[in-house]
């Protein structure tokens, strides 16, 4: 695929989901290769642009599929609830629209909550998973965390590419307002997935976090653990016998923010991932 290919849609534009006028884009081709494509969730406030290194970094070897949640980027808000069971039934709702039978799903932060809950809601659906700085429960993050987003106020985003992308579809203020305040409700809310849940997921997961992240580093590892994570054989022999039915990185230095930053060293762990590259084991003795 060349790079041309790698960074223009293939195919973009909405689409009626669940009441949504649903803006997505496709990258690649669906339906012409062995390999899932990869359907790649922003996270709150984001929209498809927000992370083009991504799209850009996988699309060279599988399609990927970005869209924008409801009220975020080109997709319209409506008078509808939110919650992360609503945006993973549209992202399941996306990929049925585009004959997609399983994908890969990737998210990051509320994008990473509602990868879990697509996982959770529509296994047939989900082929492997991976958390990029999300939690599976409310604890998961930092307390500070909460009491940023309620300082939240659409005056906050006056100017950014949030507010202007809302307004070319909505230029009502008091729009713009309801949205931030329901995105607020989303965030301080949060989501509450059970221990048992967690461990029912059938797919594959990779979970990732930055040291200095949102997300508690010990909750990133609880995730490792109840999807799978630790092998006592490897511990024993000092090497992987096995692919391991779960993955983590926590990458050292990096915060919420800056782990998006990180596609170049990221993808490639990702990639092995979805691929089933073997683990590697060097010759000591």
């Amino acid at each position: 695929m060349s790079e041309v290919k790698a960074t223009e849609p293939s195919r973009h534009g909405h689409l009626p989901i669940n009441g949504l006028s649903l803006y997505h884009e496709v990258y690649g081709e669906l339906g012409t290769s062995r390999t899932a494509p990869l359907l790649l969730i922003p996270g709150g406030f984001m929209a498809t642009g927000s992370m083009k290194s991504w799209v850009s970094a996988f699309a060279g070897k599988r399609a990927v599929i970005i869209f924008d949640q409801q009220g975020h980027g080109r997709t319209p808000d409506t008078s509808r609830k939110m919650s992360y069971e609503q945006f993973a039934d549209d992202a399941a709702a996306l990929l049925r629209a585009l004959k997609v039978e399983r994908a890969d799903v990737m998210g990051f932060s509320q994008g990473g909550g509602v990868a879990l809950q697509v996982a959770l809601r529509h296994p047939k659906l989900v082929n492997k998973l991976v958390s990029l700085s999300a939690t599976y429960r409310k604890d998961g993050w930092y307390s500070s965390v909460f009491e940023a987003i309620e300082g939240l106020s659409a005056t906050a985003f006056a100017g950014t590419p949030v507010e202007k992308a809302f307004k070319e579809h909505t230029p009502e203020a008091a729009a713009f307002d309801a949205y931030v305040e329901k995105m607020k409700v989303l965030g301080i809310d949060d989501q509450n997935i059970s221990d048992a849940q967690m461990r029912s997921i059938s797919a594959a997961t990779m979970v990732i976090a930055g040291d200095a992240d949102a997300v508690k580093p010990e909750h990133a590892l609880e995730m490792f653990k109840l999807r799978g994570g630790g092998d006592e054989e490897a511990a024993a022999s000092g090497a992987l016998q096995k692919v391991p039915a779960a993955r983590l990185v926590i990458l050292a230095a990096t915060s919420h923010i800056g782990i998006l930053g990180e596609s170049a060293v990221l993808v490639p762990m990702v990639s092995a991932f979805l691929d089933d590259v073997p683990p590697a084991t060097p010759d000591l003795f």
